[in-house]
């Protein structure tokens, strides 16, 4: 492998806005991020599915069984 050319591997602290820590290892030093799987509404079950417009009801009625 070449010299000098990789970036530095090393431990790194990740911060979720939740208030969420995980200690990894990264070539970033610290990070803060907006979601993790401890408050992301897919990962805890509350997400929610919006029917917009009736899509789901017209896509039945046009290929539903008959």
């Amino acid at each position: 492998m070449k010299e000098k050319i990789h970036p530095k591997y090393q431990d790194t602290t990740i911060t979720c806005i939740c208030g969420n820590v995980v200690h990894t290892r990264s070539t970033v030093k610290d990070m803060q991020i907006n979601s993790c799987s401890a408050c992301h509404p897919f990962y805890t079950g509350t997400a929610k599915y919006v029917d917009a417009a009736g899509r789901v009801e017209q896509f039945k009625k046009r290929y539903g069984k008959k």
